[in-house]
């Protein structure tokens, strides 16, 4: 991977991570207050998912 990728990457990470806050941003706050009431655990169990399904996305686009 070359580092125009990873650039490329990342823009798009902040694309669509800005998306939800700019079309609702009452609905993003509302689900940022029940991210903050979870426990750390249950933190850490979703990141995991996360952590597991791009991993498994960048295996298959990798075949």
């Amino acid at each position: 991977m070359d580092s125009d990728t990873l650039w490329a990457a990342l823009a798009l990470m902040l694309v669509l991570e800005g998306l939800f806050p700019f079309i609702s941003p009452g609905g993003w706050r509302r689900t940022f207050e029940k991210i903050l009431s979870l426990r750390d655990g249950q933190l850490r169990f979703f990141a995991l998912v996360n952590i597991v399904l791009g991993l498994a996305v960048l295996a298959v686009l990798a075949l």
